[in-house]
């Protein structure tokens, strides 16, 4: 139990052999601070001690199964489409724990603007936009930017973040008939990331986004290369034992990561 004006809280423990009644005093000094254990069905009574009027608040202290961290609500297209202009004060940075950050790249992009002429590319590479926010909204991911041609999103479950580009890679290299077939390079990579306000965006930066990035430049267009602890979610482990999907591991030296072999997995749709 808490008051807005006043500091602390009573803390009250709920239990079969608990009190059938307790009182809960209010004082100039604040709260009483002993823990009360009260049943599940008990009478409390409120002293009021201080001159002033308060509003109490019970709560429960357990997290809610239903509450979302700015983490989860950042890496949702709704929110960025709803709330676009919900961003840290500039200057200010945070840390919004583990994300799972994509980049993409069309590949061969200008020579397609050389064949198929200015216009009619670029109106190509806007609809692939409109293909790639579609999956990646369907897997509750958010596009972060767009960079060109290429993009950047962010996902909570690096197992949506696989099927999301799959799905992504398959529909653009098999449109519909008369539209020429695209081939998308795509990286994951799972870690911490920091939150900032960039050009009044909400951006993320740090080595997880720089890895993520290296791994985009490895991929053909026919597979997502992702790293290790993308491979080793539980979620990604279960989706890889079906016949649907194959994983095939090399390891290789990234740039801006000299120190180790980074550890890595081509992953393709195989039916």
């Amino acid at each position: 139990m808490r008051a807005l004006e006043l500091q602390g809280s009573q803390p009250l423990s709920v239990s079969a052999n608990g009190e059938s009644s307790a009182t809960i005093v209010i004082s100039k000094e604040g709260w009483n601070q002993q823990e009360l254990n009260i049943s599940k069905r008990t009478s409390l009574t409120l002293k009021n001690e201080t001159e002033s009027e308060h509003l109490l608040i019970l709560e429960r202290m357990a997290w809610s199964d239903q509450a979302a961290t700015a983490a989860e609500v950042t890496a949702l297209q709704i929110f960025r489409d709803l709330f676009s202009t919900e961003a840290l004060r500039p200057g200010e940075h945070i840390s919004v724990g583990t994300q799972t950050v994509l980049f993409t790249d069309l590949r061969h992009s200008t020579r397609l603007y050389r064949e198929i002429g200015d216009a009619t590319a670029f109106g190509r590479v806007m609809n692939h936009f409109d293909v790639l926010k579609k999956f990646i909204a369907e897997h509750d991911g958010a596009i972060v930017k767009t960079i060109g041609d290429a993009v950047i999103a962010v996902f909570r479950c690096p197992a949506n973040a696989l099927v999301a580009m799959l799905d992504a890679q398959s529909a653009l290299a098999n449109p519909g008939e008369g539209v020429m077939p695209l081939q998308l390079k795509a990286g994951l990579h799972s870690g911490p990331c920091i939150a900032v306000t960039l050009n009044d965006r909400l951006d993320y930066f740090g080595s997880t986004v720089n890895m993520a990035a290296r791994l985009e430049g490895l991929s053909s267009g026919s597979e997502v290369i992702i790293s290790r602890t993308v491979f080793e979610d539980a979620k990604v482990i279960e989706l890889l034992k079906s016949k649907i999907y194959e994983a095939s591991p090399f390891e290789m030296t990234l740039k801006g990561f000299e120190e180790e072999q980074a550890e890595l997995w081509r992953v393709r749709r195989v039916s």
